[in-house]
């Protein structure tokens, strides 16, 4: 038993150190090369509030694009799905509910027409981009209520669409919080 002690109080001191100082500062040293330096990336908004760009906002104003749904309200705290699979009752009344919200609020948008994004949360809860699609069936209802042409709203889309990474991994997609950041400083000028 004893030949069994001193190399267990070895290994767990190498552990310790290992996972409590030496890994921790590898990764905190590979943060610094990241945008942000491992804190965030942060973006301005029109109205000088700091935020952040990869944690998705919660944007129920009819003046502005939607974000994807979120299972955690928004809440950066502690991420999450619903947990609950494509078949739950519950689930499906909330899918139905966000739905029937989305064509009262976007009129001459046929229920076809509404891609899952807008209406599903994603795993995180968190996911600050919808698709491409998700912001074009906006734009309509964004044009209207500002009082902005839809090519004008059309185009400041086009102009936040984000391409897959390296070209090949993901699809395009939209980042709602700087979408609607420029439509606010576009109405500022």
């Amino acid at each position: 038993m004893k030949k069994e002690i001193l190399p267990s109080l070895l290994l767990s001191l190498v552990c310790l150190v290992f996972f409590c100082g030496v890994y921790p500062a590898i990764v905190w040293g590979i943060g610094q090369f990241a945008d942000g330096k491992g804190k965030g990336v942060t973006i301005k908004g029109a109205n000088g509030k700091v935020y952040y760009e990869n944690i998705a906002q919660k944007f129920t104003d009819d003046k502005y694009f939607w974000s994807r749904p979120s299972a955690v309200d928004y809440n950066a705290a502690g991420s999450g799905g619903s947990n609950k699979g494509p078949n739950n009752p519950e689930y499906l009344a909330v899918v139905q509910a966000r739905i029937d919200t989305f064509v009262v609020h976007n009129p001459g948008v046929k229920r076809s027409d509404i891609p899952s994004d807008l209406v599903t949360a994603s795993g995180s809860g968190l996911d600050p981009h919808i698709s491409v699609q998700g912001a074009m069936v906006q734009v309509q209802r964004v044009a209207k209520v500002r009082g902005i042409e839809i090519s004008t709203v059309t185009k400041i889309v086009e102009q936040n669409v984000e391409q897959p990474l390296a070209g090949l991994f993901g699809p395009k997609r939209v980042n709602v919080l700087k979408l609607n950041i420029d439509l606010d400083k576009l109405a500022a000028k």
